[in-house]
């Protein structure tokens, strides 16, 4: 992608942005306004806890869907390698917030181990909850689907799910966030469902506080997960094999490429750097051979996911280097 390319407009930019986190962003605020009063006219810790999760989720994953946005920018002169790896530093912004309200919610768990109170509002309790657990399984099936999506890979029904598990580190750093994030807000809702249903019922108290408390572990795990994969994202990291098995197809397709010298491909948010050097068969004009570097680049562009080739060309030198995983 050259660094004088034109920007797209605001409008265009959005559009681009990751629908995930847009999604979740939209449906956990209703979801955290809708808790936040359940919660102040039941009294019921474990919907509290709940609501803060709601509250978490929405922040980041607006301010993720912002990051996402900003990343589409094309490339300038000042920064030629282009903005992906924005997202990553929204992402690690958004992990703070998770850490701040899992420390809330944890906290106020334990203040409910140590004084119990009973709940009223049973049936409040028990709707918005089963809407929690309808919105978040929307939203997670969503975000399973994108991640399939993004890998590249062919998933129906049920299937969708295990893929979803296998490829979720493929997926952009926004997509993961939801998906993450989404999985526990289901665990967490499902938790907080329960622990209503037996403080109503029985007079164990305590399992508000204890639910309360594993909610917030759970979002202590999130962003400790969020947060590795995106220090990971900022450093830089290898494409998967299987990108650069693909990559590699694409290049020795082409009939005057005889090996590859080296490759690497860089992974940044969604995207793919490819830089490397290939052989070419030999007694090549200077001429010819830029001409079949430039037809082997514009094939890698042609991948909507390839945003930067940077290929040095030699002459053959009879040594099979590349060999596709099926022969190593």
């Amino acid at each position: 992608m050259s660094s004088s390319a034109e920007q797209p407009g605001f409008w265009q930019l959005v559009k681009k942005g990751n629908t995930s986190s847009g999604t979740a962003a939209v449906g956990n605020t209703g979801l955290a306004i809708v808790k936040g009063i359940a919660a102040a006219t039941t009294g019921s810790g474990a919907m509290f806890a709940s609501m803060m999760h709601s509250i978490a989720d929405a922040i980041n994953q607006a301010f993720v869907f912002g990051g996402s946005v900003l990343a589409e920018k094309s490339p300038t002169k000042r920064f030629p390698t282009g903005f992906g790896r924005v997202i990553n530093i929204f992402c690690m912004i958004a992990v703070l917030v998770v850490t701040i309200m899992a420390y809330e919610t944890i906290h106020e768990g334990f203040h409910l181990l140590k004084h119990p109170s009973e709940s009223s509002g049973f049936w409040l309790n028990v709707g918005v909850l089963l809407l929690s657990l309808a919105v978040d399984l929307f939203v997670l099936i969503k975000a399973m689907k994108e991640i399939t999506h993004e890998a590249r890979v062919e998933a129906k029904g049920m299937g969708v799910v295990s893929a979803a598990f296998r490829n979720v580190g493929r997926a952009a750093p926004p997509t993961r966030l939801v998906f993450y994030e989404d999985l526990v807000a289901t665990t967490g809702a499902l938790l907080a469902l329960i622990a209503v249903v037996v403080t109503s019922l029985t007079s164990f108290a305590l399992l508000d506080g204890i639910s309360s408390i594993l909610i917030g572990f759970l979002m202590v795990g999130v962003a400790f997960r969020v947060g590795y994969d995106n220090m990971v994202g900022l450093i830089g990291v290898a494409a998967p094999k299987d990108v650069e098995e693909r990559v590699a197809a694409i290049i020795v397709a082409d009939p005057q490429v005889t090996d590859i010298f080296q490759l690497r491909i860089i992974q940044e948010g969604r995207y793919y750097h490819v830089d490397g050097t290939i052989e070419l068969v030999s007694g090549l004009s200077l001429a010819d051979a830029d001409d079949i570097k430039y037809r082997v680049r514009d094939s890698l562009l042609a991948d909507a996911n390839i945003v930067d080739v940077n290929l040095g060309i030699v002459e053959d030198d009879g040594v099979k280097r590349w060999q596709p995983a099926t022969e190593n």
